[in-house]
This record gives structure tokens, C-alpha cells and sequence, in this order.
């Protein structure tokens, strides 16, 4: 079929018409969410001011989105790769005019979802059942099996929002952090949702600023911006984090760059005795990379980053260079505190898939825009992610702790990013401020 959409009156949503926008929605306080006196900026000896531009991206699993449907007299059998089945089945009922129980989920393992097979709308599930329902009406008998092509996983968002990050710090000669003026500017991915009304407090999504402040005791005024744009938005793979862990690391790492103290110590000190589980962590990734003790070889540095997310904290200390005006990420070592390891393997494989897709971050072409309100890109060859030429050599380290089990699908990948860009920065001098990696 060839298709002639009408979008007279729909809104064409443009990247760089929105990045304006919301560089101006940055200089305006919105929603609070953390507040402390902002008087000390006005004669701190150090102000640091930054902006950050995180663009949107594609979940991009190698399996396209699928789903296959049996119909029969009693009901519906669905095969699919999902991260909701129970909201999915109920999608299927709803679409096929079945109650809920004649329909049967079979979960099959999926080739990726990193949070695109856990909608709220199931759209590919409803577009499904809608084929299937068809087919059979047409005479067709058996099992119908809709695939997406590339083109339309790509195109066919849900994406992580875009997002602006606006910081104003001030810091003594010991980078001390006298005050701390943050903006954020991104659509809310859980409005409109079942989850916006446990988790959207005070017009502020609390999935947007997961990840700020924590663990460093930091006298924060955070306020928040959620624009209505016409592009759907979904969580992506460790949600938040994957910007706010970016943003919180590199200043860090920039604070004790600017008044001369080794980024390790100075996260340690931070630390003090409230962080054990940061602290093990990020001592495990130091002592088993050599950091501090090993010379790296010419044109290497070393860059640090340590994060919490889902209850898990997971340390970096990477070894990268710069290759014809290009980022190379070398090493990776890794210091994971999960508390109770029950397989090691797992916890290995997902720090190491994690820390592959927050490299993907950083290259050149990792970016879905938009102009006159269709997306640019539509496959791999147009939207980058990393590859296993790409692959740095990773070393996976855990914590010894009986304590009880936590999270592992996400956390190794938010602090990835900021520790490549903060040995970038010792080696360019340059402070990282926009995904992906602009060296130009």
C-alpha cells in the first residue's frame, strides 16, 4: 500500500526549533523539587556554569518489536517478547472483544526491549491482534505473525526524551559546594500513564531527577520543566540515570579538576562514612584497575565514575584515548555493589551488555532528531550504536554482602558515559557537555 497521511493539524516537531525552546525554559525556575539557599553563589570564589543537551533515542533491540496470534473459537494464544504481559493480554482482550481469561500469554524470550516492550499502550501487541483479527475475517486459518521492519522500530518511537540540563555551582578553594542551581528541561514519560499518579509529586515526574543530588551532601535547588511535545516518549534502559548520572559525574569530576584533587579522593571524601556501598564499590574498581599505581600508555587517561540506580551501585574507572579526532574507549573496569550475588555470570553479562549500550551513547550518530515533525534516522546505517569492534576490555567485580539481592538489568549503564567523558576531558581539556561525544 502507499500511504498519503494528513498532518496539517498536527503538531511538526522540530530538534533544533525545540532545543530553543527549551534553552529558554532552562534560564526560568519551573516545578521545585529540591530546595537550600542560593545567596552563597553571589561570592562563591568558584562558579562553574554548564549546560548539558541529551538528545532522544530508539531502544533499537535487534529483534524488531513482534508479536504472533492464534485465534480459535475459545479464545487468543499470544507469542510474545514482553516486559508486561499481564497489560499486554488485557490490550489483546480489549482489541479482539474477549474477556481477559481466553486469553493466553506465552512470554517468549526477547531479543531486547531495554523498556519498548513494556508500553502502556501495547501498541504493537493491539497492532497484532488487529492483522490476526483481519485475517481470520478474511477466511485466513493459523497463527498470524506480525514483525516490524527496522524502519519502523526506529521510526515508530517510543524514545527516551530529550533533555537540558542547566547548572549554576559555586565551590570554595577545597571544592567545597557552597550552592547548587539546577534546571532540568524534558518531557514527563509517565504522564498520561497508569504510573502518573504515584509517580509524577508536585508537577515534577520523579523518574526525571532519579539520580541528582545522591550521594554527595550538596546544598541543591532543583527545578523542573515537563514540555508537551508531540513525539511519544517511554523509559530506556536505567531511565533518569541515563542523564542525570551524566550530569552529576562529570561536574563532580570537573569540581575537583578545577581546584586540583584527584576526582577518587575527592568523591571519597564526599562519601565520608554515609555511602559504605559507594564507597566499597568505587574502591574495588580503583585497586583492581591499578589506578593510582599502573602508567597508562602514552595518550591514555584515566576517567572515574560511580552511580546508584535500582538499588545497585556500580563504579567505572575506564583507560581511553583519543584516535583521529575520534573517542576510543580501552578498559573498562568495574566495581558492582548488588548485595547478595546469587549468579555472578548474570551479574557479568549485564554489567558488560550495560556498559556496550552506554558506550553506544557516546558516538557520533547516537541521536534520533527530528524535522518537520518526522524522524531523520530509520536504521543502523543513520543511528549508531556500538559495535563489537567497539568493545572495550571489561573486568566485572562484586562486593562481597550477604544482604539482600538488588538490581542488575540497569545499573551498569549510567555511570559508563560520564567516566569516558571525564578521560576525555583530562585529555582534551574539554569538559563533555552534550550525548553524543562532540571532540570538535
Amino acid at each position: 500500500m502507499k500511504l498519503t497521511w494528513d498532518t496539517e493539524a498536527v503538531e511538526k516537531v522540530d530538534s533544533q526549533r525545540l532545543l530553543a525552546q527549551y534553552r529558554e525554559l532552562a534560564t526560568q525556575p519551573g516545578a521545585r523539587h529540591f530546595d537550600a539557599d542560593m545567596t552563597p553563589l553571589a561570592s562563591a570564589p568558584h562558579v562553574l556554569e554548564a549546560e548539558f543537551v541529551f538528545p532522544y533515542l530508539a531502544h533499537a533491540p535487534m529483534e524488531p518489536l513482534n508479536c504472533t496470534v492464534a485465534l480459535t473459537s475459545a479464545g487468543a494464544t499470544l507469542w510474545v517478547g514482553t516486559q508486561m504481559p499481564g497489560l499486554d493480554g488485557a490490550a489483546a482482550a480489549r482489541v479482539l472483544g474477549l474477556k481477559p481469561e481466553q486469553v493466553e500469554v506465552r512470554v517468549q524470550q526477547a531479543g531486547g526491549g531495554f523498556g519498548r516492550r513494556a508500553v502502556a499502550s501495547s501498541d504493537y501487541v493491539v497492532e497484532a491482534c488487529a492483522v490476526a483479527r483481519a485475517a481470520r475475517q478474511a477466511g485466513l486459518e493459523g497463527p498470524v505473525r506480525t514483525v516490524w521492519s527496522r524502519e519502523d522500530d526506529i521510526r515508530g518511537g517510543y524514545y527516551r526524551p530529550m533533555h537540558v540540563h542547566r547548572a549554576r555551582i559555586g565551590f570554595d578553594d577545597r571544592g567545597r559546594v557552597l550552592a547548587w542551581d539546577h534546571v532540568i528541561v524534558g518531557q514527563s514519560i509517565t504522564a498520561g500513564t497508569i504510573f502518573e499518579q504515584g509517580m509524577i509529586k508536585n508537577g515534577v515526574d520523579q523518574t526525571a531527577v532519579e539520580g541528582m543530588r545522591e550521594p554527595y551532601p550538596l546544598p541543591m535547588r532543583l527545578t523542573v520543566h515537563h514540555p508537551k511535545v508531540n513525539v511519544p516518549v517511554l523509559w530506556w534502559r536505567s531511565v533518569g540515570s541515563t542523564h542525570t548520572a551524566f550530569v552529576m559525574e562529570t561536574l563532580i569530576d570537573e569540581i575537583a579538576r578545577t581546584t586540583g584533587q584527584d576526582p577518587v579522593a575527592y568523591r571519597m571524601a564526599m562519601f565520608g562514612d554515609r555511602h559504605p556501598r559507594h564507597r566499597a564499590a568505587l574502591q574495588l574498581a580503583v585497586d583492581r584497575s591499578g589506578y593510582g599505581r599502573r602508567a597508562l600508555p602514552a595518550g591514555r587517561a584515566w576517567g572515574v565514575a560511580v552511580h546508584e540506580s535500582f538499588d545497585s551501585v556500580v563504579a567505572y574507572v575506564v583507560e581511553a584515548s583519543v584516535k583521529d579526532g575520534q573517542p576510543v574507549l580501552h578498559k573498562v573496569t568495574a566495581g558492582v555493589h548488588c548485595n547478595l550475588v546469587i549468579n555472578p555470570r548474570t551479574v557479568e553479562a549485564q554489567v558488560q551488555g550495560a556498559a556496550l549500550m552506554g558506550l553506544g551513547l557516546c558516538l557520533p550518530g547516537a541521536a534520533i532528531t527530528l524535522k518537520d515533525g518526522q524522524v531523520e534516522q530509520s536504521n543502523f546505517g543513520d543511528y549508531r550504536v556500538a559495535r563489537i569492534t567497539e568493545m572495550p576490555e571489561i573486568e566485572v567485580h562484586t562486593v562481597p554482602s550477604m544482604e539482600p539481592p538488588t538490581g542488575m538489568g540497569e545499573p551498569g549503564l549510567p555511570p559508563l558515559a560520564p567516566a569516558f567523558a571525564n578521560a576525555l576531558a583530562r585529555l582534551t581539556g574539554k569538559p563533555m557537555r552534550r550525548m553524543p561525544f562532540d571532540l570538535g
